[in-house]
């Protein structure tokens, strides 16, 4: 997909922020879609940007007959690099969920309630900004979220670092991202972080209000179950898919399955259309 940039003020500063908008592709089964169907916003994981989304935000915006926002954080893709000498906050979720994500709406013009899909680091971002901005969300689905810091996160994160010095792992992530410097070295630090293992978002996210799908593989190898059903017993609304076969990546490894279940999801909040 092709992509453009708007700047926002964030931090102090003037941010380049990369993004492309998706219009669901039209055939004589899915009938006459037009501007005023719903928005859905991308969010991608820690170490990804829009590029890495793939042919995955088209195929499930054609689904479910919706329009869509793709983008990359600062730091990723082909927005603005992290400063080498900038670190992560603690509360780096927060920031792109109350700050990042809010401006560059406002930027782009967006004004109407809009669906969140976020995967890993973005699904969490997800959650924290439907908490927040509860009438500024229509829906959201999260892609192996987390919602606290697990040992087995910490673990494989670690064996990312030991990759990302001795492998091609720098050169594989730089065909996606300016600086693959700053997008690898600001999360994993961050992740790696001692004081980082008391990171939680379980009380908050019990004020989320929307529609929520929360999507696991039972093969993740940053995370346990725990993750999802922790969000079931706090969001009593939310709806759980958990798939075999599959690991951290869910739109990876079960695309049909994801795209399939989140078209439904969407459709049945927006339209009644459960099928």
């Amino acid at each position: 997909m092709s992509s453009s940039f708007v700047e926002i003020e964030w931090r102090g500063k003037r941010v380049r922020i990369e993004h492309a908008f998706i219009a669901p592709t039209l055939s004589h089964a899915q009938g006459e879609r037009d501007s005023g169907a719903p928005l859905l916003v991308f969010l991608h994981e820690g170490l990804g940007s829009l590029a890495m989304w793939r042919d995955f935000p088209q195929a499930l915006c054609d689904a479910a007959g919706v329009r869509g926002l793709v983008w990359s954080r600062p730091g990723y893709g082909r927005s603005t690099p992290r400063a080498p000498e900038e670190a992560w906050d603690l509360d780096f979720m927060h920031r792109q969920a109350h700050e990042v994500l809010p401006a560059l709406l406002a930027a782009l013009g967006v004004a109407e309630p809009v669906w969140l899909l976020g995967h890993s680091d973005g699904g969490s971002i997800a959650l924290l900004h439907a908490a927040k901005f509860s009438e500024r969300t229509a829906g959201a689905i999260v892609l192996a979220p987390h919602i606290l810091v697990e040992d087995l996160s910490v673990a494989s994160i670690a064996k990312a670092k030991t990759a990302y010095e001795t492998t091609d792992l720098k050169q594989r992530l730089a065909k996606y991202h300016d600086d693959p410097d700053s997008a690898f070295w600001g999360w994993n630090r961050i992740w790696l972080h001692p004081p980082f293992k008391q990171w939680s978002i379980e009380d908050e996210i019990s004020s989320i209000a929307c529609p929520l799908l929360a999507v696991q593989g039972l093969d993740d190898e940053y995370g346990t179950l725990e993750q999802i059903r922790g969000i079931a017993r706090r969001v009593p609304q939310a709806a759980l898919l958990e798939l075999p076969q599959c690991g951290h990546s869910p739109h990876k490894d079960q695309p049909q399955a994801v795209i399939e279940a989140a078209a439904r999801f969407i459709r049945s909040h927006t339209t009644g259309d459960n099928t």
